[in-house]
């Protein structure tokens, strides 16, 4: 059971810049008993002080997946959380790190899960949180809340293996029959999403920034199965039909 649910977690790092980070992060999932690091646009991979660093975490290392950009490395996953440093005024869910590790615990999908870890410097986009189902903030000292990346790559693993080491519960029997859909066909649908909102006159083709992350927090609370997300993309394929428009 510890495997299954270990075995099926992706930790994502984004635009690291510093190499050691990524070998310190490879060590600490090593601890922990995660395998699948991807690492989306590193500055510098494979690195001497990325091995130095993982000090014996070099298998990790070996098999991390490098991609070149963020949607390449949530494919298949049905859940996206991801870590911010600062609690922010986004309506997005937000957990701490023991909620986190107990609803990813608590995934009946076959898909993947995928936390995501920003840049050492800045953290993640709003356009990346915004490819993300959930928040997970670490709370730190107020007055000191700098945390190392690998640090917080560590405290996360750390409550997931535990939550993995206790057993978990079972989320709704439906929900195993009808997988959520996974970032990448929700990246799909938000792309046809905009379009035949665009085809029918209700978004601003130039400015559409602000009602698309409206949308995306609307639609990644929901988190649609497959078969809900083909009945969307139906409708929306139905709405681009000039013929199913009322007349003027």
């Amino acid at each position: 059971m510890v495997c299954a649910m270990l075995n099926k977690l992706r930790i994502v790092l984004v635009d690291t810049s510093h190499p050691g980070n990524i070998g310190a992060a490879a060590r600490a999932m090593k601890n922990m008993g995660l395998e699948q690091l991807y690492l989306v646009n590193p500055k510098l991979f494979p690195h001497a002080d990325a091995t130095a660093r993982a000090s014996g975490a070099d298998d990790i290392l070996a098999k991390a997946v490098v991609c070149e950009t963020l949607d390449e490395a949530l494919e298949g996953c049905g859940l996206v959380v991801g870590a911010s440093a600062r609690l922010r005024r986004l309506s997005i869910p937000q957990w701490n790190p023991r909620e986190c590790a107990e609803r990813i615990g608590a995934e009946n999908s076959s898909s993947e899960t995928a936390i995501i870890f920003g840049r050492e410097h800045a953290g993640l986009t709003n356009e990346e949180l915004g490819r993300c189902h959930q928040l997970v903030h670490i709370p730190c000292n107020p007055d000191y809340s700098s945390l190392n990346l690998a640090a917080a790559v560590q405290v996360l693993c750390y409550e997931c293996r535990m939550v993995a080491e206790a057993g978990f519960t079972e989320i709704d029997s439906t929900e195993k029959c009808e997988p959520p859909a996974t970032a990448d066909d929700m990246t799909r649908f938000y792309e046809h999403l905009r379009e035949t909102l665009v085809d029918i006159g209700f978004l601003d083709a130039d400015n559409p920034r602000i009602m698309m992350q409206r949308l995306r927090r609307l639609f990644n609370r929901a988190r649609p199965n497959e078969v809900e997300m083909n009945i969307l993309r139906g409708i929306l394929t139905a709405a681009q039909n000039p013929r199913n428009r009322p007349r003027k």
